[in-house]
């Protein structure tokens, strides 16, 4: 089958009957209402938490728990309101992008269409807009990808790219041109709320200090690590959504904070459905899937696993989670593709 063939549940050989897939996937505002509002009170509280233990070590730690709280369900929603499917009304749908996405340092034009591409052609080499690291891993681009700083320096460098309207061709590729001037509009927007945010620290305003920046720094490690495991060791140019896509057990935490989308091959399948109707699809194609690799801790430490011993020279086969055949090796590897983001 040829690679340009988009990746869905067609290509990958999954049937789910068209009116059962309609029930599935129907979409309503009130269980994104619920979770925004759910969102909103664990970060008082998280950020109450930050206030209590100002001027003492603990607030280290305080401001890490707000951080993943902050951080995870902005990337979760920011994906979700992407796909235009965490609230049936539009213009709430939009309002909730834009302001995850300010959160998680993504030009929410940027975001959807790079992502739309994403699903279009899941990890396709040169095609997919959005791999975020060399494949086959090594320890040097898992410690770039878990710490968070590689995506925060691509958003940085993109950012100022849109706001300039210079366009790489990876953008031009997949963004309608009439979008490009959109893009550089909000970019701009974007580097100059940021900026002011910097300026408030400089003149002695501390808040954006304790309550963002450094919670969005201290959170974004977990946010890569759910985020990881998405596609790491799995088969590149592959039609099939089964060979390039992992999903993963988690914790009703986990669930909540990645809004359910532990259901990840789920997702690619069939991305109309939206977030909380993941599990619904997920028992309707479960004779159709693979299993899900262990827990959200299990799977990591597995990835860890087998990139130190990729970056040592040695056999590279994990004890459990999915890989592509090519991943386990027992010596040398050769670089399959070069990061696209």
């Amino acid at each position: 089958m040829s690679k340009t063939v988009p990746t869905n549940a067609a290509s990958s050989g999954v049937r789910l009957d068209r009116r059962e897939l309609k029930t599935i996937a129907r979409r309503s505002d009130r269980p994104g209402l619920v979770y925004l509002a759910q969102w909103a009170a664990g970060l008082a509280i998280t950020g109450a938490g930050v206030w209590a233990a100002l001027g003492t070590l603990w607030v280290w730690p305080a401001m890490f728990v707000h951080g993943v709280l902050l951080t995870l369900p902005a990337y979760a929603f920011s994906h979700e309101t992407a796909h235009g499917t965490a609230f049936r009304t539009r213009r709430l749908n939009e309002a909730v992008f834009w302001l995850s996405s300010f959160i998680f340092m993504e030009e929410p034009l940027h975001r959807r269409y790079t992502h739309t591409n994403h699903h279009t052609f899941t990890w396709h080499v040169g095609k997919d807009s959005q791999m975020p690291f060399d494949t086959p891993m090594a320890f040097g681009g898992w410690l770039a990808e878990a710490s968070g700083l590689a995506l925060l320096r691509f958003h940085l460098r993109t950012l100022i790219q849109l706001a300039v309207g210079h366009y790489t061709d990876i953008v031009k590729g997949v963004t309608p041109p009439g979008e490009l001037p959109k893009m550089t509009r909000s970019a701009r927007i974007f580097l100059v709320l940021y900026a002011g945010l910097g300026g408030l620290i400089v003149a002695g305003v501390a808040w954006p200090l304790w309550f963002l920046v450094l919670p969005r720094l201290l959170g974004g490690p977990v946010m890569m690590l759910f985020t990881l495991i998405q596609h790491v060791e799995m088969q590149e140019d592959s039609p099939s959504i089964l060979e390039s896509t992992r999903s993963f057990r988690t914790d009703r935490l986990g669930r909540f904070l990645y809004m359910n989308m532990n259901h990840h091959i789920e997702h690619h399948l069939y991305p109309q459905v939206p977030f909380y109707a993941l599990p619904d699809l997920s028992r309707a194609i479960a004779g159709q899937l693979p299993d899900p690799d262990p827990g959200f801790f299990r799977t990591n430490w597995e990835v860890l696993f087998v990139v130190l011993r990729r970056s040592l020279g040695r056999n590279t086969r994990a004890p459990s989670i999915r890989q592509a055949p090519h991943m386990i090796t027992e010596g040398g590897y050769a670089r399959v593709a070069r990061r696209t983001m």
